[in-house]
């Protein structure tokens, strides 16, 4: 609305426009509370998987290294 438009309006429909647009304002919060909470459980996610490819790798190292033992106990078994 104008400007104009809004100064020819009487208090019950300034008062009926403020009621509509303080329940969109509510209705906004509403949404962007659950963007955030869905962002969150993004992040949460996110990092999870950052953690479990980082034990992965480790636990790769781990059983690599593991691995040379072994073999490196079945030459000497050999050798004897």
């Amino acid at each position: 609305m104008t400007e104009k438009e809004l100064l020819k309006l009487n208090k019950s429909e300034m008062l009926e426009i403020m009621l509509a647009q303080s329940r969109e304002i509510d209705s906004l919060r509403e949404q962007l509370a659950e963007a955030e909470a869905r962002l969150e459980d993004r992040r949460i996610t996110i990092e999870k998987a950052g953690s479990l490819a980082e034990a992965s790798l480790k636990l790769t190292k781990v059983f690599e290294e593991a691995q040379k033992a072994a073999d490196l106990y079945l030459e000497n078994v050999k050798r004897l």
